[in-house]
C-alpha cells in the first residue's frame, strides 16, 4: 500500500523514536493534534486529517493512555531510509 509523502514524513519521526500528543476538547472530541521528535522539538506537517488517516491505516497507536507511538503495521509502511533507527 502506498502512502503519501506527508504520511512517510510523520512516520520517520516517529520511528525515530517520536510521538504525537493529543489535546481534547469538551466532548472528549480530539480538538489539536502535536508531533513531537525524539528531541522534544515540536515537527510541523501534523494535522488532524492526517491523524485521522494514519490511525484508520493502523499506523499508529495509543496504549494505557500514553502519546500515540508508531505501531508494527506502521513500521511495516514506512520506507526504509538511512537516517532511520
Amino acid at each position: 500500500m502506498d502512502i503519501s509523502r506527508a504520511e512517510q514524513r510523520i512516520l520517520h519521526l516517529l520511528a525515530q523514536g517520536g510521538r504525537i500528543e493529543i489535546e481534547r476538547g469538551e466532548g472528549r472530541k480530539i480538538e489539536r493534534v502535536t508531533c513531537i521528535n525524539r528531541e522534544g522539538w515540536r515537527a510541523p506537517g501534523l494535522d488532524l486529517f492526517l491523524f485521522r488517516k494514519l490511525k484508520r491505516r493502523k499506523a499508529i497507536a495509543s496504549k494505557q493512555g500514553q502519546p500515540y507511538r508508531i505501531t508494527r503495521r506502521g513500521l511495516e509502511l514506512v520506507r526504509p531510509e538511512f537516517d532511520n533507527r
